[in-house]
């Protein structure tokens, strides 16, 4: 991962704040004079990470204590005595600035649609005729979101999958190339249809139901030349497939595995050739039914253990859990002669009981090097992480179409950025909830330049000061 120290100008102080005292004190620390909050977001100048811990906790959010760090609110919002405060503080850079890793090459192979999104205020019942609250026409399909997220997030995807040349088609392919993603390794038949999807997302019930129509002719493995292949792959840093079009997937996997390019699979749900894919995988992320579908453990984290297991070139397997987060197991070789033995549903357990449950923000928690038993069907050495998910305010939850596809596109730039899996899950789980507040899969994605993603993509210095 690439150093931005040069690039960062980080400015910590102590601080030691009372009640009386935390208007003079916090213009005191952030040095930002008589910036007004609008201007600092609207010019992109500062962008501040507040985190506030105390043992007597205080009825208002981060970004409600934002104005009266601001003083631009009375300081009577903030009900506490004292607290620490942890400041992550830098100037915001420009993307030129900020330049994406080196190894910025992906290819993905997979799926693409037209989605055609309605919003409705609540899911109908049979013979009911409603309307809609709000309608979208947007490119959707796993593998055409997830390289849309890593394209916005500044790496260079390239795309194998097939359309028809129809109106829908053209539309899917144009979209993907006004966002960044290199469409030559499609094939586009002559006659029969792309794919398409109605999706019908709920309000009242925060819920989305999806009906697939499969694109014809469905691809095929001579839809792919040879010289297409290699062209696709070279320079690749990384290779994702969503588990479909698998005759084909197949001929790119060992493609990939023969030039050593890792391989991270979607495993959303039990399909037609996975299993030969997962066997060449490097890393898997499972939907929150396919671990026990798949193994038929007794538990979602013995089911963790037993892909691992099942699965040896396998470096890390995680599980997304929707509002719950999500958990990943990664294997490790630094097992010792003293590393200690755990059943991992106990040690999972462990976890859950260190999760912060009053930040909103996404976290990680992890566990040292530890022997994972799962009873009846073995153990592996590693380490057990939890990632939480983002809060999101009810008022902002609009959508989750392709929320796991943008969870998927982050961790695929992660590994990219060679970021731990202590930042790397936080930084997935921020990018899957900027997503689900906008409708569409891929509406709310955000850029690289969001500011929301920027105590990831910079490096940052932190100050913890304790009253």
């Amino acid at each position: 991962m690439r150093s931005h120290d040069s690039h960062a100008c980080v400015r910590s102080r102590s601080l030691s704040l009372s009640h009386e005292s935390l208007n003079s004190a916090s213009k005191d620390a952030l040095h930002i004079h008589d910036c007004q909050r609008h201007e600092v977001r609207e010019r992109a100048e500062l962008l501040p990470t507040i985190s506030l811990y105390s043992s007597s906790l205080f009825n208002v959010s981060p970004d409600n204590l934002f104005p009266c760090l601001l003083n631009r609110n009375p300081p009577h919002q903030v009900s506490l005595v004292s607290f620490t405060l942890v400041i992550n503080f830098q100037v915001k850079m420009s993307s030129d600035s900020l330049p994406p890793p080196e190894n910025r090459i992906v290819v993905g192979c997979g799926t693409v649609t037209v989605d055609y999104l309605a919003a409705v205020a609540a899911y109908p019942k049979p013979d009911d005729k409603i309307r809609t609250t709000s309608l979208k026409v947007q490119g959707g399909g796993n593998a055409g979101n997830a390289l849309t997220c890593v394209a916005r997030l500044g790496l260079k995807p390239r795309l194998i999958s097939k359309v028809a040349d129809d109106a829908q088609g053209k539309g899917i392919l144009g979209e993907l190339e006004a966002d960044g993603v290199d469409t030559s390794p499609f094939a586009v038949s002559e006659g029969g249809n792309s794919p398409f999807s109605y999706i019908i997302v709920d309000n009242q019930m925060k819920t989305r139901t999806s009906i697939h129509t499969p694109g014809y002719p469905p691809m095929i493995p001579d839809d792919l030349s040879r010289a297409s292949l290699l062209s696709a792959l070279d320079g690749a840093s990384i290779v994702y497939f969503d588990g479909r079009v698998h005759e084909t997937a197949s001929i790119v996997a060992q493609e990939a595995v023969r030039k050593r390019i890792p391989i991270l699979i979607d495993a959303e749900r039990v399909r037609e050739g996975l299993d030969d894919l997962l066997k060449l995988a490097d890393y898997a992320i499972c939907s929150a039914k396919f671990p026990q579908a798949w193994t038929e453990a007794p538990s979602v984290p013995s089911a963790l253990v037993s892909i691992l297991l099942r699965l040896p070139n396998i470096k890390f397997v995680i599980v997304t859990l929707g509002e719950d987060g999500c958990i990943m197991l990664e294997r490790s070789v630094d097992e010792g002669p003293e590393t200690e033995e755990i059943s991992v549903d106990i040690l999972l357990e462990s976890l859950k009981q260190q999760k912060d449950k009053t930040t909103a923000i996404p976290t990680c928690i992890s566990s040292s090097v530890t022997r994972l038993r799962a009873n009846g069907i073995g153990t592996v050495c590693g380490r057990l992480f939890l990632g939480t998910a983002e809060k999101i305010p009810p008022s902002e939850l609009i959508d989750t179409t392709g929320a796991g596809d943008a969870f998927i596109g982050a961790v695929v730039y992660a590994l990219c950025a060679n970021m731990p899996p202590e930042t790397m899950l936080p930084f997935a789980s921020r990018v899957a909830a900027a997503n689900c507040r906008a409708l569409g899969a891929r509406t709310g994605l955000p850029h690289r330049s969001d500011p929301r993603l920027a105590s990831f993509l910079h490096q940052s210095s932190q100050v913890v000061v304790t009253s």
